[in-house]
């Protein structure tokens, strides 16, 4: 295993799928340089300009040529820099890239991954700190993942590179920097959680950066006697209904968290499913309806924070 960041970590698993595939290019603003946060450094020097292309800042076009690219037999990887600016190309990830295998029998297929990071970006404000996965979950025809460590941006990036239907790869935006372990040999299945703690007595849902935020939640649970489980979906789209219903079995209590605003979360979908099949007792927990601020007491305020998580859980086994 080598210690690297959540960036270095991507690099290598493109570099990887490089390697072993001149089908596989890149394409979008500044990844000739490396992309903005370092997550395509040194891929240019090694594969060229053909392979690691820049391109106009143009969202539609760089994802419309992405489509392209896919149905003429490349498997593209896409940056989209953050999700924010992803929402100029809207149609061709929507109504193009979603829907040609369905729409032709088959005879298309677009294996591409478009690289969306989300979340709160410290100090960027309302523009560039969405989180937009329960759009996408809301879409058929395209995989979601949202990774929150180096290990799994490294194996998830690669399960999503050998996907042949088109992958959302939704990144932090501020987890780039963050350390940890990763170890080659791992792989990850697209729709499979991650059971991050073990516990008895109460599930904990969450996935890409708010899983650091539930796992201090869940050490300050167990000094006040309270066994939490912390399961890291990974994967919103297919979601791993079976280890939730599992663990919620035998817990009997089910929070969800994400830093997503809450009305119309995807924490009401694994509530909603947690409560039809098994009548368990279920509580959400995301952000506020509001845009984030940039000033950091507003920003807070859209924050979904520890304390705010350890009330939920009190609250829900009361």
């Amino acid at each position: 295993m080598a210690l690297m960041t959540y960036a270095e970590a991507a690099v290598l698993a493109v570099g990887q799928a490089m390697e072993a595939d001149p089908k596989v290019v890149v394409l979008g603003e500044d990844v000739g340089r490396g992309g903005i946060f370092g997550q395509y450094k040194g891929l240019q020097a090694r594969f060229g300009a053909a392979r690691v292309i820049d391109t106009p800042i143009s969202e539609a076009a760089i994802l419309g040529a992405g489509v392209g690219m896919a149905l003429a037999g490349l498997r593209p990887v896409v940056e989209m820099r953050v999700v924010d600016f992803a929402l100029c190309g809207m149609d061709e990830m929507v109504n193009q890239a979603a829907k040609n295998r369905f729409m032709f029998g088959g005879q298309g297929r677009v294996p591409m991954v478009v690289r969306m990071p989300i979340g709160i970006w410290d100090a960027s404000a309302a523009q560039h700190s969405q989180s937009f996965e329960s759009w996408f979950a809301h879409l058929p025809g395209v995989v979601v993942v949202c990774p929150g460590t180096p290990q799994d941006n490294y194996s998830m990036l690669r399960a999503a590179l050998a996907c042949g239907d088109p992958v959302v790869y939704m990144e932090h935006k501020a987890l780039w920097g963050a350390t940890g372990e990763v170890d080659e040999a791992v792989t990850a299945e697209l729709g499979r959680a991650h059971t991050r703690r073990r516990g008895t007595q109460l599930t904990v849902v969450s996935w890409s950066r708010q899983v650091q935020a539930c796992a201090e939640a869940c050490e300050q649970l167990a000094r006040e006697g309270v066994d939490a489980e912390l399961i890291d979906l990974r994967c919103i789209w297919p979601w791993d209904r079976d280890a939730v219903l599992a663990s919620c079995a035998r817990t009997g209590h089910l929070l969800v968290v994400h830093e997503a605003v809450q009305a119309a979360g995807f924490g009401a979908e694994v509530a909603a499913t947690a409560a039809e099949a098994l009548g368990c007792k279920v509580r959400r927990l995301g952000a506020p309806r509001i845009p984030v601020g940039y000033a950091p007491v507003l920003e807070a305020q859209s924050r979904v924070a520890v304390a705010d998580i350890v009330a939920a859980a009190r609250a829900l086994r009361a």
